[in-house]
């Protein structure tokens, strides 16, 4: 009886791998970010049984594309929707976005509903079509002007030409710790100040989604950052009214969570994706 027991018990702990398995997390990074950027959730994912794909969006992380060249939303969304693309028919996908990379998980829920089985928004951008009005962009653009002036706080790209609107941005240096990482560990805002890229700010700005059949179909949760210095959290609450999902979590973090609250964001994320029948 002995032997059969454990047998029996190997065998159930093989089947919840399998299943585990089955699950995967599509990681989908901010401006200036990269795939990089989710490197402890991955791992944590990785030893938990998850499959898991962090991507680097066109001009960002390891994706060779020059930034200041991307002008459009779907030319830097673009590594996505292939991906999905790529995907069998009946393969569905736990999408998470982080900062802007909320617009490109919104643009994968409008273009392929049965592919994705949740979205998942930390300290995102979360506009049903994009910027669309005033509010929009009121809500969903960070305000960084009590930091100074734009030239102050930015360093700037123009690829379209020194009388033209800039095309690409990153925050300075000197600045990046202050406002994105303030509660991370200085490791990680070490790492993240070599790892940067400028983002694709026009790109960004011009997206705009027509929303797609069974996209509302698609389960929501958002992940409050209670002292994100960029997304603020009179933003987030103005995003999560004017489109509410089905869940809201809070973590006591900076803009950063992955970095300065990365077992916590684990926890939500698995916890959203059970609590909707994710990971059964």
């Amino acid at each position: 009886m002995g032997e059969e027991y454990f047998v029996e018990t190997e065998k159930t702990k093989l089947q919840e791998k399998e299943e585990l398995s089955q699950i995967h997390f599509v990681l989908v990074h901010g401006i200036s970010g990269g795939g990089w950027c989710w490197y402890k959730i991955k791992s944590l994912m990785e030893i938990s049984g998850y499959k898991v794909t962090c991507l680097d969006l066109k001009g960002a992380g390891i994706h060779p594309a020059d930034p200041t060249t991307v002008l459009s939303f779907d030319d830097y969304n673009e590594p996505l929707i292939d991906f999905l693309s790529s995907l069998p028919e009946n393969e569905q996908v736990i999408l998470v976005g982080h900062s802007a990379g909320g617009l490109s998980v919104t643009d994968a829920t409008h273009k392929f509903p049965k592919k994705v089985r949740l979205a998942v928004y930390v300290a995102a951008t979360m506009l049903r079509t994009g910027f669309v009005t005033e509010q929009d962009v009121k809500d969903g653009i960070p305000d960084l002007s009590e930091f100074g002036e734009p030239i102050d706080v930015y360093d700037m790209g123009f690829g379209l030409g020194p009388e033209q609107p800039p095309s690409s941005a990153v925050i300075k240096r000197s600045l990046q710790r202050k406002i994105i990482y303030q509660m991370s560990p200085l490791e990680d805002s070490t790492l993240a100040a070599m790892l940067l890229r400028p983002g694709p700010i026009q790109a960004l700005k011009s997206a705009q989604f027509k929303e797609g059949e069974g996209a509302e179909e698609v389960p929501r949760i958002y992940i409050r950052t209670a002292y994100d210095r960029v997304v603020k959290p009179e933003q987030q609450d103005a995003m999560i009214k004017k489109w509410p999902p089905q869940n809201v979590y809070t973590l006591e973090s900076d803009h950063s969570p992955f970095f300065s609250a990365p077992f916590l964001l684990f926890g939500l994320i698995i916890k959203a994706a059970s609590s909707l029948g994710c990971s059964d």
